[in-house]
């Protein structure tokens, strides 16, 4: 008989952020799998085993979680935000759709998580309160070209928009690029929010603006947003407040 695969997200970093049906998921859980990082987060606990990889690893957590699962048990494979937002859900459907048919009989189970955008969202107001989009600055598994192309019309269509994964040791590069195609077509005093590590103890969130952005302010623990022409900001004292009003004037 068949186990189930629950695929959940953790959110940002903070426990009281998770979902009830994720903690739940966790204490219900024989086998978790997960990057290293997120399985130091659990709790191990009498007849739970966990099993941690690398983070390219993505497949190989899939087809592990699939072979567990076909021995009856039942596992939960972690992400870190929402599962299905740049991370495990799609690796999983996609491992199953390519694989043979008995795989495709294994109970799967997406439980939501807040995700990077919307937590560093939160911490600074309202940002994404109009039209946005979020992009994958990783070339790990699209083109620049493509990236590039996105890019470009996200701006021409004055999207708010979100960056995940924008700079690595392994890519210093593409952001480097990413703010020089900013700086061509957006004016200098668009506001641009570098929110790292959200919700957790290494939180450091930088409000600048479009001419005062540098590289360095990015890295794989950093969401970048981009407000629109729209977007505003209210001084405060202890921390300002940016948010993108929800109506356009005609």
């Amino acid at each position: 008989m068949n186990g189930k695969i629950t695929i959940a997200g953790i959110g940002p970093g903070k426990k009281s952020l998770m979902t009830q049906e994720v903690i739940q998921a966790i204490d219900n859980a024989t086998d978790i799998i997960g990057y290293s990082s997120y399985i130091n987060r659990i709790k191990s606990r009498k007849n739970l085993n966990l099993h941690s990889s690398d983070n390219r690893q993505e497949h190989e957590r899939a087809i592990h979680a699939i072979e567990i699962a076909l021995n009856g048990k039942n596992v939960l494979i972690i992400s870190s935000g929402d599962p299905s937002v740049f991370a495990m859900s799609s690796v999983m459907f996609e491992t199953l759709d390519n694989g043979p048919e008995i795989w495709k009989e294994i109970e799967i189970i997406i439980l939501p998580g807040v995700t990077a955008m919307l937590a560093a969202s939160a911490r600074v107001g309202a940002p994404l309160g109009h039209d946005f989009c979020a992009i994958n600055l990783s070339t790990n598994l699209k083109p620049w070209s493509l990236i590039e192309k996105r890019i470009a019309l996200s701006i021409e269509c004055d999207f708010v928009i979100a960056l995940y994964n924008p700079r690595s040791k392994l890519r210093p590069d593409d952001f480097v690029k990413t703010l020089k195609i900013l700086k061509e077509k957006c004016e200098e005093n668009r506001y641009i929010i570098f929110a790292k590590s959200v919700y957790s103890k290494y939180e450091k969130i930088k409000i600048v603006k479009l001419k005062d952005a540098k590289v360095e302010m990015a890295d794989m623990q950093t969401v970048v947003i981009i407000g629109s022409s729209f977007s505003k900001i209210i001084k405060k004292k202890d921390a300002s407040i940016i948010y993108t009003p929800r109506s356009v004037k005609h």
